[in-house]
């Protein structure tokens, strides 16, 4: 019933250094869903190698491939996807996480009782990348105030569970690039121009990690690139100069100063 009233596509990139029995793992979650998609778009950021193809080739009459001729970063595979997609909502997927089953009937209800709502998400639970052993859960705030005031110091939502009105997020200007942080970019620029989001208390997406994942969220450019995202902050109201040169210290001493070992402990108990 819900799918013949919200008719949804799903957005997905992958590219050469994705795995391939992830990727078979994360269509299969898609596809058998409680609610089934009414469009799957894969964007295929730049060249890719034969395992990841003849994954694809499994599922090609299932799918409406872009490819992107070199690999351009998920900003760009993300906004030219989006293009592509036939229907009033999407729903975001990584290639290498697993959509609970029922995770769309979960979010389309959502929308049908909140129908003023622009995009909603939920809670990830982390799991080992090979052992799929659960490792913690990644909550978010729920309410829309909530989440206006979660976003001063950290990202609102789990970017792999989110589901949204296609037509609010291209009043934004859709996905952009940002250096590791373009969805966050997203969620600043839907904050400040009013719209309204919502999280389920529920673990809509299992996410595959690995210690690279403490890395990625160090480095002196993954800083450089938060002290932007600050700035556009700032800018936009959302944060004022104090609680500014607040995340600007904070970020600094996670991402630069520290070591993995401790940025995972900092991670775990205060940045999630």
């Amino acid at each position: 019933m819900l799918n013949t009233i919200y008719n949804f596509s799903v957005l997905m990139p992958v590219y050469k250094k994705d795995n391939p029995l992830w990727l078979k793992e994360a269509i299969e979650s898609i596809i058998n869903q409680t609610v089934k998609p009414s469009q799957i778009v894969l964007v295929i950021d730049g060249p890719i190698g034969k395992d990841l193809e003849e994954v694809i080739s499994i599922f090609i009459d299932k799918l409406d491939i872009f490819r992107l001729k070199e690999n351009s970063g998920l900003g760009i595979a993300l906004k030219k996807g989006l293009e592509i997609c036939k229907y009033p909502l999407v729903a975001r997927m990584d290639s290498d996480d697993i959509s609970v089953s029922n995770r769309f009937e979960l979010q389309l209800n959502i929308f049908k009782e909140n129908p003023e709502l622009s995009i909603t998400g939920g809670y990830v639970q982390e799991i080992d990348c090979n052992t799929k052993k659960n490792i913690a859960i990644r909550k978010v705030p729920l309410s829309n105030e909530s989440i206006k005031q979660y976003i001063k110091f950290r990202s609102p939502f789990n970017h792999p569970s989110v589901m949204f009105k296609k037509n609010d997020i291209l009043k934004v200007n859709s996905y952009q690039p940002f250096y590791f942080l373009e969805d966050y970019y997203l969620w600043i620029r839907m904050v400040s121009n009013n719209f309204q989001m919502a999280n389920i208390e529920e673990i809509l997406v299992k996410m595959r990690v690995n210690k690279n994942l403490y890395i990625r969220r160090g480095g002196y450019q993954y800083f450089k690139s938060n002290k932007m995202l600050c700035k556009e902050m700032l800018k936009l109201g959302i944060l004022n100069y104090p609680f500014y040169l607040f995340n600007i210290i904070v970020r600094f001493m996670a991402q630069v100063l520290m070591t993995n070992k401790l940025r995972k402990l900092l991670y775990s108990f205060f940045l999630r």
